[in-house]
């Protein structure tokens, strides 16, 4: 029973310092607030199963895979249903301006195709390298690479089309 407790309160304090980032991971991964909020649900009960194999340094990359391979499955059940990108709601004084970069942000990354949009928000948004991004995505590092240049190239290409769109002509 103290073994369950102990790991039990392992696990509360790993979901309270970590479900801040996952969820921001969550809500880059599918662009809609309450799919986002289902998919951090999904992979900390999935966590807390897995608990007792997790290594502690290891914890937030095993969510982190857990929730990529979760959002994979859903995608797949999903049959093309373009999620809608939505700024999460917080309570945060007037930030007008970096609200409107969060929301410009979900709506280019809702635009890429789920490899490429896994593949951005785990290299550059958590700054992970090219082989561990392989490692929780399950795929070979070229593909990473790849997928990264695509991905950025499209990201560029829909922030030139917009600033065209905005400039006097």
């Amino acid at each position: 029973m103290a073994r369950n407790s102990s790991r039990d309160a392992e696990f509360t304090a790993f979901a309270s310092g970590a479900s801040a980032s996952l969820g921001r991971t969550a809500w880059l991964l599918t662009g809609d607030r309450e799919a986002a909020a289902e998919l951090l649900q999904a992979t900390l009960v999935k966590t807390y199963v897995a608990w007792r194999r997790v290594r502690p340094d290891g914890a937030l990359a095993y969510a982190r895979r857990i929730m990529v391979n979760l959002d994979v499955d859903g995608h797949r059940s999903r049959h093309g249903a373009v999620p809608v990108a939505e700024l999460p709601e917080r309570g945060v004084p007037d930030r007008a301006a970096e609200i409107d970069d969060r929301e410009q942000l979900g709506r280019l990354l809702a635009a890429l195709p789920p490899l490429q949009r896994r593949v951005v928000v785990l290299r550059y948004l958590h700054d992970l390298p090219e082989k561990d991004v392989a490692a929780e995505l399950g795929v070979p590092l070229g593909t990473v690479k790849s997928s990264a240049a695509r991905g950025l190239a499209a990201l560029r290409a829909a922030l030139e089309g917009q600033r065209e769109e905005r400039s006097p002509r």
